[in-house]
C-alpha cells in the first residue's frame, strides 16, 4: 500500500489547497493523471481522465478528445489495470476501509453479473449522455472522487458550504453507500461501477505489464485463486479484465509459478492450464 499512498499524495500534492479551499489552476491541471482523481479536489495537481473526457465531449462546438483518448490508450497499453491496483486514489481509499476488521463477502451469487455493470456505467453515464444531452453525467451524479473533493472544499470554505444542495446530498449518499460496502466487499466501486476500470480492463490481455503462469511449475493447488480478492482464478485467466495486478496471487503461490511484470512471459489463457487428471482447473 506504500506505492498507492505515494501515488495518491503525488496526485494531490497541492497541500495548501486543503487549508485554503482553493483549487489549483496551474499548467499541470491540463495533464491527466492515470487514476480517478477529481480535477476539482483542492489538492489535485492534474486532471481526471473521466472528467477530461466528458469535458471534451460536452464542449460546444464538439471536439474529439484525441489527447485524452491517447493518454487512456497509453496508460492502458502500458499498465492495464495495474493503474487501478497501484495508482488510483479511489482504490487506495477502499483498501484502507477494507482494513476495518469486519467479515468480508467477496464471492456471492450476484458478483459476476454485477461485474458487467461498470461497462454499462461507462456507456450510459460517460459516453452516451454527452452525445445526447451534453451533460457530464458520471461526474455530476455519481463520481465519489468528486464528492470527496466537494467535502474538502466545503470544510475549508463556508461559501462552498452554502452552495451545497440536493444534488450534493444525492452524491453524498452514493459515497456513504460505497464506504459501507467497502467494509464488507473488497473494492466494490472498482468491481462494479468504475468506468475508468472498465476502460483499463479492456487492455489487460495486451498490456506490457502482465501476468504469467509457469505451466510446468504450477501444482494446481488453488491457493492463488483463494488469495485473490478481485475474484480472479490466475490459473484459468491471469490476464482477466478484473485483475488489478496487486500480486496477492504470486505472494501466495507455494511454488512461485506466477510472475507479474513487464518481462513476464505470455500468460496462458482461460482453460489452458489443466490439472494432471486432464480436466480444467476449477
Amino acid at each position: 500500500m506504500g506505492i498507492q499512498a505515494a501515488a495518491a499524495l503525488l496526485q494531490n500534492a497541492n497541500f495548501k489547497g486543503f487549508f485554503t479551499g482553493r483549487v489549483s489552476e496551474n499548467a499541470a491541471k491540463g495533464v491527466c493523471v492515470p487514476g480517478l482523481n477529481c480535477y476539482s479536489c483542492s489538492g489535485a495537481v492534474g486532471a481526471c481522465p473521466m472528467g477530461a473526457l466528458q469535458s471534451f465531449l460536452g464542449a460546444r462546438p464538439f471536439r474529439i478528445p484525441y489527447y485524452v483518448v491517447g493518454l487512456l490508450v497509453f496508460f492502458g497499453a502500458l499498465l492495464g489495470r495495474a493503474v487501478c491496483g497501484f495508482l488510483c486514489p479511489m482504490g487506495w481509499i477502499q483498501e484502507l476501509i477494507a482494513l476495518v476488521p469486519v467479515p468480508k463477502k467477496n464471492r456471492f451469487r450476484l458478483d459476476k453479473p454485477l461485474r458487467k455493470l461498470k461497462y454499462l456505467v461507462l456507456a450510459a453515464t460517460v459516453t452516451l449522455p454527452l452525445f445526447v444531452a451534453r451533460t457530464p453525467f458520471f461526474c455530476k451524479y455519481i463520481c465519489p472522487s468528486g464528492t470527496a473533493a466537494a467535502l474538502f472544499l466545503a470544510a475549508a470554505d463556508k461559501t462552498v458550504r452554502s452552495m451545497l444542495g440536493s444534488l450534493f446530498n444525492w452524491k453524498l449518499a452514493v459515497l456513504i453507500a460505497l464506504v459501507l460496502l467497502s467494509l464488507f466487499i473488497f473494492r466494490p466501486f472498482c468491481k462494479y461501477l468504475c468506468p475508468l476500470g472498465a476502460v483499463y480492463g479492456c487492455f489487460n490481455r495486451f498490456a506490457l505489464y502482465r501476468g504469467s503462469v509457469d505451466e510446468n511449475a504450477c501444482v494446481r493447488c488453488g491457493k492463488c485463486a483463494a488469495a485473490c480478492r478481485m475474484g480472479v482464478d490466475p490459473v484459468k485467466n491471469i490476464n482477466s479484465a478484473e485483475c488489478i495486478r496487486c500480486g496477492d496471487c504470486a505472494k501466495n503461490c507455494p511454488v512461485k509459478a506466477i510472475s507479474l511484470g513487464f518481462t513476464a512471459g505470455k500468460a496462458k489463457q482461460s482453460g489452458s492450464l489443466t490439472p494432471k487428471g486432464g480436466t480444467a482447473a476449477k
